[in-house]
């Protein structure tokens, strides 16, 4: 890209999370304004009285606010770490979850629902087997001490299968009053339970995974061109990638553990980023990453407006994602892949 045009994209990707951000507070059935946001804010920061009411203040401060913020965080997670799988497998239909994590933190979740019915451990139990879902894939994938690319996708592939096989079993043994229902709902993706302890939560996890995605996104180039060119280039190919797979997962896991499986951001998104910036991975990383929390917050806003009750946020993202990817391999015709 030309130093104007990275200016120009420089800025659009600063610019639109922002706008989205305090766009999705606004909008509402009880509308508030701009002004109202930013009173509120100072009222949480520094304690004195904006002169709002009660019922403003708490809608910004405690709901939409902390709602919007997590929305950001799990969009620009999902979409780093597509981004990145996408650049590590050279795959282009490779998502965020390509090694399990969503699998094995979808039966976490479902594990704590059936034995604890407890929200405070389900995303705990989530975010474990999310994690743990990734380490059995690696270990399912190497051979002779090492992991080709193919086969860590088939030890995913394999995890993937076992951990919803398992999520099928504890639907199966659920109580069908409280706790299929429960399960179901976590697994269909919502940012409708959204609480500043989960926020923090899943903060770091996902903080430390989009950083250490970002430091890494030199090497991510190298390591899309194949193993044996990132060793004649002295790359050590294996710890690059355990590093690679270990920040995505982090990134992953933290946002699966608190928004439940919403999917195909980790797959569109990259492929929109790639047709405004390149196949750079040094501008893909941070242009998915901003346009994952675009994505992501708009989606939600559409969940909690367009009708009388909420939708699930994975049935948004499916509904949207499906159609514009046939439309990217239509626009595109593979060019980018």
């Amino acid at each position: 890209m030309s130093p104007r045009k990275k200016t120009i994209v420089t800025l659009i990707l600063i610019i639109l999370p922002i706008l989205f951000f305090f766009g999705t507070i606004c909008v509402g059935r009880y509308y508030v304004s701009l002004t109202d946001i930013f009173r509120s804010i100072w009222q949480g920061i520094t304690g004195q009285n904006s002169g709002l009411s009660q019922e403003t203040t708490a809608v910004i401060l405690q709901i939409r606010l902390p709602r919007a913020f997590l929305g950001a965080m799990v969009g620009a997670a999902l979409a780093a770490s597509g981004a990145a799988f996408q650049g590590l497998f050279r795959n282009p239909l490779v998502s965020s979850g390509i090694l399990g994590v969503s699998a094995g933190a979808g039966f976490g979740a479902a594990l704590a629902i059936v034995l604890f019915n407890n929200i405070f451990l389900t995303p705990l139990f989530a975010f474990f087997f999310g994690v743990l879902a990734v380490v059995l894939s690696y270990f399912a994938g190497r051979i002779d001490n090492t992991s080709p690319t193919i086969t860590l996708v088939l030890g995913g592939t394999i995890i993937q299968s076992i951990f919803s096989a398992l999520i099928s079993l504890l639907k199966y043994m659920a109580d069908t009053a409280t706790q299929l229902p429960a399960v179901t709902f976590w697994l269909m993706g919502s940012l409708a339970s959204t609480k500043t302890s989960a926020v923090f939560l899943s903060f770091i996890p996902m903080v430390i995974g989009m950083i250490g995605l970002v430091v890494m996104r030199y090497r991510l180039n190298v390591l899309s061109m194949g193993d044996r060119e990132a060793k004649t280039l002295g790359i050590n190919v294996m710890a690059n990638k355990w590093f690679v797979i270990s920040f995505a997962t982090l990134a992953t896991a933290g946002a699966v553990c608190v928004s439940g499986i919403v999917g195909w951001i980790g797959l569109i998104i990259p492929h929109i980023a790639r047709m405004l910036v390149g196949n750079d991975n040094k501008w893909v990383i941070p242009a998915s990453m901003s346009l994952g929390a675009c994505f992501v917050i708009f989606c939600d806003t559409l969940c909690r407006t367009i009708t009388g009750g909420e939708i699930p946020l994975g049935i948004i993202t499916a509904l949207i994602g499906g159609p514009f990817f046939i439309y990217l391999l239509k626009k595109t015709k593979g060019r980018n892949w």
